[in-house]
């Protein structure tokens, strides 16, 4: 049985890398380092972040962005490069109920949250803006851009953690698949560098503590790791059936073949000490797929530069996949964007399968004794990459796989 596939016609990122698909891919490739000291972390046990640079909502285009939490400014503007990208126009639809929104986040408005919370205790209910739940909700990036690009069909915002938009983009094509709607304009959107957000995971212990050189903090799969940094960004994708995007001419990057998700059910925060749950959501999308794990060239590793997670998710790599497949965490560039990291990450998985050419992994230097499958590092490699697996895990135990064929 030929495997569903979802036609990926556009993408938008927006990403500590860089503003737009060309800088993004660019910067990845690169390796570029991104982290810095951050002056709104000032004083805080860990004062590293990836922020996105120089982003100027009004530069972007984006009018009346103070009606917008940081992580919709962002969501919005990668969506926008996404539908000019697959040469659509936004509002011109010939039926807008067949075109659906679905951006996942994980934090949501959490920088407006904050702020309005400090004018509670500072100055009184009666000076809480009233734009705090509009600007504040997980739903209002989706709900902003359906407004902002005319879409009918429906809005959906998918919370599972770090998962979420990569969920989403498994959810767009889901929605493809059963006919509910023609185009779905899919991704995850996240601005979480904030104060309580980076006091909570220091805390944790989940952050680098590498504040002296914060440039090389982010190393996925490094035996020096010692926590991630936190990023921040968008990630968006524009979704059709290849029937709708053939009958339009439009050009493709790839497409989505398979999706898998699943559910550690075994902690909070920790990963499941096998990879059960992770393992789980390969398989499920390989199955969803028709094809077996050594039938992917590649593995755009969720690879969060932490301890447990890396040597974890290899393990599940080398059982499933094998040691054949190249493998990258895109993260040593970007750190991590929470939310918004399985579609930046999805979105980097169709580029290398487009253009053939695998990006290293930042920062990695002396790869873990325990990892065993095939890093990537130090330069991009090229070579045919017919099937991509892009994976995404997040607190609670939430896990999603996306299988993304040339």
């Amino acid at each position: 049985m030929t495997p569903f596939g979802a036609a990926i016609t556009g993408i938008g990122l927006v990403t500590p890398a860089g503003i737009g698909v060309e800088e993004n891919w660019r910067n990845v490739l690169g390796a570029k380092k991104t982290a810095a000291h951050d002056a709104g972390l000032t004083d805080l046990p860990v004062d590293i972040a990836c922020r996105v640079p120089d982003f100027s909502p009004a530069r972007s285009g984006l009018r009346n962005a103070w009606q917008f939490d940081r992580y919709a400014q962002f969501a919005i503007v990668a969506a926008r490069e996404a539908l000019a990208d697959a040469g659509l126009r936004p509002g011109a639809w010939a039926d807008s109920a067949r075109v659906a929104v679905v951006i996942g986040s994980g934090a949501g408005g959490t920088a407006t949250l904050e702020a309005q919370h400090r004018v509670l205790l500072e100055e009184g209910p009666s000076e809480v803006s009233s734009m705090t739940l509009p600007m504040g909700l997980l739903n209002m990036a989706a709900g902003q851009l359906a407004i902002d690009i005319g879409a009918n069909g429906p809005c959906l915002a998918p919370c599972s953690a770090c998962a979420s938009g990569a969920s989403a983009i498994g959810i767009g094509r889901e929605m493809l698949r059963t006919g509910v709607a023609d185009i779905v304009v899919a991704g995850g959107a996240e601005a979480p560098v904030t104060p309580l957000y980076a006091s909570t995971f220091a805390r944790m212990r989940a952050l680098s503590r590498r504040t002296d050189t914060p440039g090389t903090a982010s190393r996925p799969f490094d035996a020096t790791r010692d926590g991630f940094v936190l990023g921040e960004g968008a990630g968006v994708v524009v979704l059709e059936s290849e029937e709708h995007a053939r009958a339009r001419g439009a050009r493709t990057y790839g497409k989505v073949i398979g999706y898998g998700a699943s559910a550690d059910a075994h902690h909070v925060t920790s990963p499941h000490p096998e990879g059960r749950g992770a393992e789980l959501a390969v398989r499920a999308a390989l199955t969803d797929a028709g094809v077996s794990g050594s039938d992917v060239r590649y593995v755009n590793a969720h690879g969060t530069s932490t301890p447990l997670n890396d040597v974890v998710e290899a393990s599940v790599i080398r059982r499933v996949i094998g040691t054949d497949a190249a493998v990258s965490s895109t993260k040593g560039v970007t750190g991590h964007p929470l939310g918004a990291a399985g579609a930046i990450e999805a979105a980097f998985a169709a580029l290398a399968a487009h253009h053939g050419l695998v990006p290293p992994t930042a920062n990695l230097e002396e790869p873990d004794s325990r990892i065993d499958v095939d890093l990537v590092r130090k330069e991009p490699r090229p070579g045919s990459v017919d099937i991509a697996l892009s994976n995404s895990f997040g607190f609670g135990g939430q896990n999603t796989a996306l299988l993304i064929a040339a």
